[in-house]
């Protein structure tokens, strides 16, 4: 491992060291991060902020942003393994978490397991809504349970495990929209979009030139393990976690107490697992600017990632051009500090 590479909190430092570092290492892999991609600041912290949480990510952004090179470039900052799926409409559950084959062994003919995809601490599942339901399944029980169960056996799934799913949101024809209990095992939502003028420059100029970077790894698998108990143990205050609640509770329709826009545009609304989100994503993000307190700040900066997959608008809100970043920016507005 460099030398440059960052030491196991859990082994040789204090909770504070580990905060102070861990503050100081998201410069770090911003900038390594950034020998590749360009800008995108923001998606690489919401990204980092998943990752340190332990949770997963959908991707939104059109075909060409990078989203692939973007997660395969923090899976080597991270030194974790990577698998891409390419999802399609004749993808098959067994295509992704493995199968059984017969196979010739000094015993005689056996059946033998052979691993899928999944079996990767880091996934990527591309363009998840273009296989049917079945299979998008197929990704649930190894989210939820970290583990899959093939022939009746349940198979743990390498630690740590991250799945990291691409929506494309202009070309909907001929796809599968996931369903809201699947949506809602990811903790963000990340939209890529794109990049001013300036960044796009840099991004032809460096893509033309023959030109390739070496990414440093930071950490390793156990370190990040490691930094989601460490994310734990960040207290947060009453005030701040009932913040949160209500943020999520006021876009319930039909409770009492809700604003009356939220009755109009939204048909459903976020559950207890958003107010989990953001409250877990509150503390790491307070961990990676350096404090061990979360802040009201940082909750309402984690709202829009949280929320935006979470709340369901109804014909009426499209109807009047509304959208659910729209929804959220007035809950934000009208639920009190």
């Amino acid at each position: 491992m460099p030398d440059s590479a960052v030491s196991s909190p859990a082994a040789v430092l204090s909770d504070q060291e580990a905060i102070d570092m861990l503050a100081g290492a998201r410069e770090k892999i911003l900038a390594e991060v950034g020998k590749v991609i360009v800008g995108q600041t923001q998606v690489v912290d919401e990204m980092l902020i998943a990752l340190l949480s332990g949770g997963h990510c959908l991707i939104t952004g059109a075909p060409g942003l990078a989203k692939t090179l973007l997660v395969k470039t923090v899976a080597d900052v991270f030194d974790l393994s990577f698998h891409r799926i390419q999802f399609t409409p004749d993808l098959m559950p067994s295509d992704i978490t493995g199968t059984e084959i017969l196979e010739d062994t000094a015993s005689g003919r056996q059946l033998v397991f052979k691993p899928g995809p999944v079996f990767a601490n880091m996934i990527l599942a591309d363009e998840i809504n273009r296989t049917p339901p079945k299979t998008q399944a197929s990704l649930l029980e190894a989210m939820q349970e970290h583990q899959v169960t093939v022939a009746g056996r349940s198979l743990p799934l390498p630690k740590p495990f991250f799945v990291l799913a691409t929506q494309n949101p202009i070309e909907m024809e001929g796809t599968y929209p996931l369903p809201e209990a699947q949506l809602d095992r990811f903790m963000l939502n990340i939209v890529i979009d794109y990049l001013s003028e300036d960044d796009e420059v840099a991004v032809v100029t460096r893509t033309t030139s023959g030109r390739s970077e070496t990414i440093q790894q930071l950490f390793h698998g156990p370190q990040l393990q490691a930094f989601h108990q460490l994310v734990k143990k960040v207290p947060v205050a009453e005030d701040v976690a009932r913040y949160a609640v209500r943020l999520a509770a006021s876009s319930r329709p039909g409770r009492p107490g809700v604003p009356d826009f939220v009755n109009e545009w939204v048909s459903w609304g976020a559950g207890t697992r958003a107010s989990q989100c953001l409250v877990l994503g509150g503390k790491t993000r307070a961990l990676l600017h350096g404090r061990a307190h979360v802040t009201l700040e940082d909750i309402r900066a984690m709202a829009q990632p949280v929320l935006r997959h979470r709340i369901l608008i109804n014909y009426r809100a499209e109807a009047e051009g509304v959208t659910v970043g729209k929804v959220i920016e007035k809950l934000l507005e009208g639920v009190m500090k």
